[in-house]
């Protein structure tokens, strides 16, 4: 455990990636970030409180400690776009989602190749090593990568986003048969849902996900409404209003996983 990450070693073959949970700002980075930057409102709120409900399965889990503003672990190191032509935010993000500024003086090149090698490669070094301890100990893995967001962010999308966004990079990351699986668990959900909307999968995903390997990955976005009040701070847990849905997320990840084991080498 360190301010930067943590990892947890679990028995089975299901593994949490947490990338967007943190609040933690370095120093340096701390004092080039304006009031909005330091609000660090578009964080994943309450990850590792919501997926509670998964200690059952028994999974690893690998959270991320500092803020998506120091550097965004699940976009590509080399800066591609994983949207191209739609809005999105960058490695190190000039803005907020909403398009504001958040910075006081904005990272230079030299900065975001520092921030790589210093937060982001440890970050996916160590989810690398979970992958291929899982895999050694089961023949294969289901990584679920864990991620919320705003209900209504007009600058990546129009009016209101399902609930559950399930995203398998349009079936690339995942065998069809899990992908099949989960999507169908999906559909029997009470929540507003879809499969490779908006949200079809991060970096870690796109990256990880290796269903000829027998690595199958998985994001699923949900609308922070699910489980908070998001309209404005403190972004406090709402356990009540999340209990259900925490029911539905283990219903979907079972499907996954079974329908994972069934294809296991």
């Amino acid at each position: 455990m360190s301010d930067t990450l943590t990892t947890t070693k679990g028995s089975s073959p299901l593994i949490l990636s947490m990338p967007h949970p943190g609040t933690g700002l370095p120093d340096e980075v701390r004092a080039t970030l304006n009031p909005l930057g330091l609000a660090a409102g578009d964080t994943d709120w309450h990850m590792r409180q919501l997926y509670a409900f998964a200690e059952p399965f028994q999974p690893s889990i690998v959270e991320a400690g500092l803020s998506r503003y120091v550097i965004d672990l699940n976009r590509d190191p080399s800066g591609l776009s994983l949207y191209p032509g739609q809005a999105t935010t960058e490695l190190v993000p000039t803005t907020s989602f909403d398009g504001e500024p958040i910075w006081i003086t904005a990272p230079d090149e030299a900065e975001i190749t520092r921030r790589r090698e210093a937060y982001f490669q440890p970050y996916h070094d160590a989810l690398a090593a979970e992958i291929a301890r899982v895999k050694a100990a089961h023949g294969f893995c289901l990584l679920w990568d864990c991620h919320s967001i705003k209900s209504v962010i007009p600058r990546l999308f129009p009016g209101t986003l399902p609930t559950l966004n399930l995203g398998t990079n349009s079936g690339a990351s995942c065998a069809p048969e899990v992908g099949q699986a989960a999507e169908a668990a999906l559909g029997k959900s009470d929540f507003s849902h879809v499969a490779n909307g908006r949200f079809k999968g991060g970096w870690i995903t796109r990256h990880y996900g290796q269903p000829a390997e027998h690595v199958h990955a998985i994001q699923m976005e949900i609308a922070l409404s699910a489980y908070l009040t998001e309209e404005a701070p403190p972004w406090s847990f709402d356990a009540p209003k999340a209990a259900r849905l925490q029911a539905a997320l283990s219903v979907i990840i079972e499907a996954a996983l079974n329908a994972a084991t069934k294809l296991k080498p």
